[in-house]
């Protein structure tokens, strides 16, 4: 694995950092959204349509009823002699309330058959948008914490010079004078040695 970098442009590596923010940032509110709306369609389904299945279910009971009454009725007071009425409305709207009835408690049924897998299934997808609120709320933040890590050791290294005595920020005089002054040092002829001893 190799140790020098090959950087060409640390602006790229500045915008790769904006843009896992915003990534980060956009995901998260993707992820309420996801939840506050399968939230609220569970919601429609247990709560809502359950409810309002059962009071669809007592209403269609009260019509079976007061439509077996009104047959009754029908067939008591407008007997005329010895022949008996023929009631067909009053049959037509028995028949019509039974099947409201029928339909109802099977829309109850449904409702009841489908609210366990309906939980099942939001409780299954919430546990695999649990990961990925993981890499949102724990990698996102570290990749840019590294990055930035990354950007202030590099506008560091733009600053040194090089061990060549080029400078990456273009101070050329500054370089030169160094070198002048220890080329001046190497010229000088070295301290003379005691020979007394």
């Amino acid at each position: 694995m190799s140790t020098q970098a090959d950087i060409k442009s640390i602006d790229t590596l500045s915008l790769v950092k904006v843009a896992l923010i915003s990534y980060a940032h956009d995901s998260s509110q993707a992820l309420a959204d996801i939840e506050i709306e399968g939230q609220r369609g569970i919601d429609w389904i247990t709560v809502d349509r359950a409810a309002y299945w059962k009071a669809e279910m007592r209403r269609a009971a009260d019509g079976v009823n007061q439509a077996i009454k009104d047959l009754e009725h029908c067939r008591a007071y407008k007997k005329v002699g010895d022949n008996a009425p023929s009631c067909a409305e009053e049959k037509k709207n028995l028949e019509k309330a039974r099947k409201r009835l029928q339909r109802t408690e099977e829309k109850l049924e449904l409702v009841k058959r489908w609210t366990p897998v309906v939980l099942q299934q939001f409780r299954e997808t919430c546990v695999r948008l649990v990961r990925f609120r993981e890499v949102i709320d724990v990698d996102c933040p570290r990749a840019i914490a590294r990055i930035e890590q990354m950007l202030t050791a590099l506008e560091n290294y733009q600053t040194v010079a090089s061990p060549r005595g080029t400078s990456t920020s273009g101070n050329s005089a500054t370089q030169e004078s160094v070198a002048r002054q220890t080329d001046a040092h190497d010229d000088e002829p070295p301290p003379k040695e005691d020979t007394d001893s």
